[in-house]
């Protein structure tokens, strides 16, 4: 049996049962009735190649096995149209499988612009593989391979395939169907869309391995949302859409805004459906309050395109649509997103290489909230009223599922760059640090190996301010590294060590990754945790006497101590912080504490 007659079996047995629990009956609000042309899209139940999701009248997914097994026997049939393959492995031993949908036979041509899409990176948003399976077996087999004639489509159905298997129906709260939805991380407990720039999942890396192969014209990430209702049902957006927050790619940003957006959306207006901005809810309990559109970071999607440009965008359906209108939008949106690449994408690809020339004096590491608007749109709203919950004890929101007659005008909010950082020349990475060493070829970031032992003068960094998280974050434990105070010194890195040059086209996602002070870097994820650990102590009957002997040689430093027992009195009553602030001044004290040891050469 599978998992939708075990759903129907489930369901059946608790329609007969007394006392039926409380969220065994509806908990979302009411969905706006809906209608589109897309609905002609959807096969006629007696297609012999009708998909799994659609024998379900496009309401429930079916399983890892049963994708697979469809996949199998369409690419059997689709005349070499097709390929299916398997690009990597998860934790569990599940394969990372592949569609390869092209005309170029055995060897894609590399003049012809890839389009590369993923479903399934949260595989409890899974809209896009059961849209990707219609529109493969349209390409196949019912007429639509012209699609094909000026772009190969690549298309991962189900990017994280041990969470789709964690299978349930109480998995997506938020969200109004499939019947049965996946885990939203991974067998080790991972968000993969927080792991672009640490790469620590083994489906990431294989990911990146296919990015860098392909290196696509566009790159989508199909996604459904959370928060707030309102009428958009096909949701989507990029670093920088329209003008309105920070961008590190602006041709790429620009042929986004000039030639996707247009051709897409009115597609899925012509549809049926309602396009919308990629937005988030200043204030989900007021939802004219207005909206967000900030920057992503290095650990999304959309942040790591933008560092790496490559074009990428990150669609959100809107989670309280009915997944049968959210399926059907993103067939369209995938379908004129192939037209778009076969017909513009060589000019992609030059806004690509442009942005790769790039080489900014600076590069902003961090980002800060701002309460200075960026402007203001007009937002296709639900109506909703507010009432007292017992529950919460405030007023919290009912949504009611009727579109507010009169668009709201809504205030647009961006963070802003915080701290900006002057790229070195090159960092130098030590050997002893292979686990970075080896996530920078991953990124395929270029570096030079040294041979031999190589003294480099270097500017260090010490990181006085370096806190520890109190909590775990997704397998780590993340570190602030506050300020970095500089020391010029001549370094000898082992062989081993690697040599990374800030000139190159990845040069400004090295930086992001390398910088300490970056919020997204390898230091903040915790792979530095060594150097916050001091090695070698002092006994009082040692550091007493030579503390004596310091203040008398040294009279700026007795008149500092003697400011600091006057200024805090904490540190007056402590015998051991008084001659621990002494033996930090003697060459005793270990010199590599809160040093972090990659080298920046400036010059």
């Amino acid at each position: 049996m599978n998992r939708l007659g075990v759903t129907l079996l489930f369901t059946s047995l608790l329609s007969t049962t007394a006392l039926a629990a409380p969220w065994d009956s509806e908990i979302l609000p009411p969905a706006p009735a809906w209608k589109g042309a897309s609905e002609k899209l959807v096969a006629k139940p007696n297609d012999p190649w009708i998909t799994p999701s659609e024998k379900t009248g496009l309401t429930d997914s079916p399983s890892y096995a049963d994708t697979r097994a469809y996949l199998e026997r369409l690419v059997a049939a689709s005349n070499g149209l097709l390929k299916l393959e398997v690009f990597g492995k998860s934790p569990e031993g599940r394969d990372l499988l592949v569609v390869i949908a092209s005309k170029d036979g055995a060897t894609l041509n590399p003049a012809k612009p890839v389009f590369l899409a993923q479903a399934g990176i949260h595989p409890g948003e899974i809209d896009g593989k059961d849209a990707g399976l219609m529109l493969l077996r349209d390409i196949a087999l019912r007429g639509k391979d012209t699609l094909l004639d000026g772009v190969n489509f690549v298309f991962v159905p189900i990017f994280s395939v041990d969470g789709h298997e964690r299978a349930g129906r109480f998995n997506r709260p938020n969200q109004r169907g499939p019947v049965i939805q996946g885990w939203r991380h991974t067998a080790q407990n991972l968000n993969l869309n927080r792991d672009y720039g640490k790469l620590d999942a083994p489906e990431m890396q294989a990911m990146l391995g296919l990015i860098n192969k392909y290196d696509p014209a566009l790159y989508m990430d199909i996604h459904v949302t959370d928060g707030v209702d309102y009428q958009y049902d096909i949701t989507y957006g990029w670093e920088g859409y329209l003008g309105r927050s920070f961008h590190r790619s602006p041709a790429i940003t620009d042929w986004l805004d000039k030639s996707f957006l247009p051709a897409t959306e009115k597609a899925l207006k012509a549809a049926g459906h309602i396009p919308g901005e990629l937005i988030f809810a200043k204030d989900d309990r007021n939802p004219k309050d207005g909206l967000t559109v900030d920057p992503s970071s290095l650990r999304f999607s959309t942040g790591f395109g933008d560092a790496r440009r490559t074009p990428t965008v990150l669609v959100e359906n809107h989670s309280l649509k009915p997944y049968r209108q959210r399926v059907l939008g993103t067939y369209v949106l995938l379908e004129e997103s192939l037209k778009v690449v076969a017909r513009d994408g060589a000019a992609a690809k030059a806004a690509a290489t442009a942005d790769r020339q790039l080489r900014p004096a600076e590069v902003a590491v961090t980002f800060e909230p701002s309460d200075k608007p960026v402007g203001q749109r007009p937002f296709l709203g639900i109506q909703y009223e507010t009432y007292q919950s017992p529950a919460s004890g405030g007023t919290e929101l009912r949504w009611l599922g009727k579109a507010d007659p009169k668009p709201w005008m809504e205030t647009l909010y961006a963070a802003q760059p915080g701290l900006k950082i002057k790229p070195p020349v090159a960092y130098y990475v030590p050997a002893t640090k292979a686990d970075v060493i080896e996530r920078l070829k991953l990124h395929g970031i270029r570096m030079e190996t040294l041979t031999a032992p190589q003294a480099v003068a270097v500017d260090m960094l010490r990181l006085p301010e370096a806190k520890v998280a109190p909590r775990g974050n997704e397998g780590h434990v993340q570190i602030t590294a506050g300020k970095a105070e500089q020391e010029a010194r001549t370094v000898t890195f082992p062989a081993g060590s690697v040599r990374v040059p800030t000139d190159q086209p990845l040069g400004e996602l090295a930086v992001l990754l390398l910088e300490p002070q970056s919020e997204e870097g390898f230091f903040a994820w915790g792979f530095f945790p060594e150097i916050l650990q001091r090695v070698e102590y002092i006994e009082g009957y040692a550091i007493a006497p030579l503390a004596e002997r310091m203040m008398a040689a040294d009279p700026k430093l007795k008149a500092e101590f003697e400011a600091k027992l006057a200024a805090e009195p904490d540190f007056a009553k402590s015998q051991d912080a008084r001659l621990a602030w002494f033996y930090k001044r003697t060459p005793y004290y270990d010199e590599r504490h809160l040093l972090y040891p990659v080298g920046r050469q400036v010059q």
